[in-house]
């Protein structure tokens, strides 16, 4: 059927280790998005990477289930036909390809939505695609995505921007290869604790807080079970406070949020840090506070360097900027999340309702953002 109304392609599901969260963040997102203003195609990419049409309906998709919900796979693939690049009109294509090889049209795309966390969907890699072509999409770019996924590189644009990093050592794969026991020494250099991470993973899988280097060898192999690339950050004794970033119209600066705080309490589980569990499924492991109390001046600091730390990257539509303010009045920036949790209870839409747009108007205003973007150089 014909529409006049914008067609907006959601992929969720994905092949990193934030599948799940990737299919929740879709049911909350489809179940507020405003039908009277966008048309909506659902596809799902499997933990193989099949693009499918969804077997369960998305808006199900929730945690607390007895399994972590996922994309299934079928026996027909949907797959994107390019359009012409920079083109206003609709000449992207959505076609489903059957196992007999026949393809039948899904229709037109206007925009894509990518509800993806992790590599393979938050990295650049999807952006590039997309950008090749010829849709619109929301959030990031290629680069801004490839940096904001990398912690390694992340650091150091903050670094160029005169942001206060906290101290960190990376080992990259060749590293470990050719000098393992030189970059173990470079990490027991850092105070304790430190927390071992992927470079290239998000809601907190694969850490490990380690509080004695004797626990170190096996954080490093948690981590890399994830990525051949680790970062090691040292520990910063602080809260934890979020601010999130909105692009605005071109030629206008971009808008921060009103600041959140993650306090991760007693709950039914016991968390060291603000893990995947305390975020996800233990519903009592933390407390997120919005507006969080800090003075007036300290907001508006973090606000301001939420804006260049958004800026650095050369960001895009959304991200959420985490940063510690230290027990000594320090702020220390400690990364940019370039597509954060977009469920309604998730930080990023919170602080952003607390600063007075609504769910449902921020997919608005991020799908608009989206529509108003060329794509290619910009």
């Amino acid at each position: 059927m014909t529409t006049d109304k914008p067609r907006i392609l959601f992929l969720y599901g994905g092949q990193s280790s934030e599948h799940a969260v990737s299919c929740v963040t879709a049911a909350g997102v489809l179940n507020a998005i405003d039908t009277t203003r966008f048309e909506v195609v659902e596809v799902g990419i499997t933990a193989e990477g099949q693009w499918t049409k969804p077997v369960v309906d998305p808006r199900t998709h929730a945690f607390g289930l007895e399994e972590l919900p996922r994309v299934l796979p079928t026996e027909s693939s949907v797959q994107l036909i390019p359009g012409a690049s920079g083109s206003t009109a609709r000449t992207a294509e959505l076609v489903e390809v059957g196992p007999d090889l026949q393809a039948t049209s899904l229709g037109w795309v206007d925009v894509v939505m990518p509800l993806l966390h992790g590599p393979f969907g938050e990295d650049g890699t999807l952006q590039g695609m997309l950008e090749m072509a010829g849709v619109p999409y929301v959030g990031a770019g290629v680069l801004t995505s490839a940096v904001g996924m990398d912690k390694h590189f992340m650091k150091l644009a903050f670094q160029a921007a005169g942001l206060n990093v906290g101290p960190w050592e990376t080992i990259t794969a060749r590293q470990w290869a050719l000098d393992g026991q030189g970059a173990l020494d470079r990490v027991r250099r850092l105070q304790l604790p430190v927390f071992v991470k992927p470079a290239r993973a998000g809601s907190s899988t694969g850490i490990t807080r380690v509080d004695n280097f004797d626990e170190l060898d096996q954080a490093l192999q948690t981590a890399r079970k994830f990525d051949p690339k680790v970062i090691v950050e040292q520990g910063i004794d602080g809260r934890e406070i979020e601010c999130g970033v909105l692009g605005s119209r071109i030629g206008s600066h971009a808008r921060t949020s009103l600041l959140g705080e993650i306090v991760v309490g007693d709950g039914a589980e016991t968390h060291q840090f603000y893990d995947f569990n305390a975020k996800y499924t233990d519903a009592a492991a933390a407390q997120l506070s919005c507006p969080a109390e800090l003075p007036h001046e300290v907001s508006d600091e973090i606000r301001r360097q939420a804006a260049v730390a958004f800026d650095s990257i050369d960001a895009e539509g959304i991200s959420r900027v985490d940063f510690f303010y230290g027990r000594d009045g320090s702020i220390i920036i400690n990364e940019v999340n370039t597509m954060p949790g977009f469920t309604p209870i998730s930080m990023y839409p919170q602080m952003w309702n607390a600063t007075g747009i609504g769910y449902t108007e921020l997919i608005t205003e991020l799908i608009e953002l989206a529509l108003e973007r060329p794509v290619g150089l910009r």
